[in-house]
């Protein structure tokens, strides 16, 4: 099971569709919303999956292609 971070930046004439839920419904992944920031104008949202590694990349490509920017949150990890 992995767990990836995206920050998804919606533009106005998307704010109001329901993506993550869609994501939910359509991929085998857990959508857990860990921050946002939404005004008539923009919404900017981190949004955690979790699930397979590669239904995870086909969930991330899927809101990308609905016309959200999808960018990875980088981990800081020290070992």
């Amino acid at each position: 099971m992995a767990v990836e971070r995206f920050y998804l930046t919606y533009s106005e004439d998307k704010i109001k569709e329901p993506i993550i839920y869609q994501v939910g419904k359509k991929f085998d992944v857990v959508t857990n919303i860990r921050a946002a920031s939404v005004s008539d104008h923009i919404g900017i949202v981190a949004l955690e999956l979790e699930g397979d590694a590669d239904e995870i990349q086909r969930a991330a490509a899927w809101i990308a292609e609905n016309g959200v920017k999808v960018e990875p949150i980088e981990k800081n990890v020290i070992e």
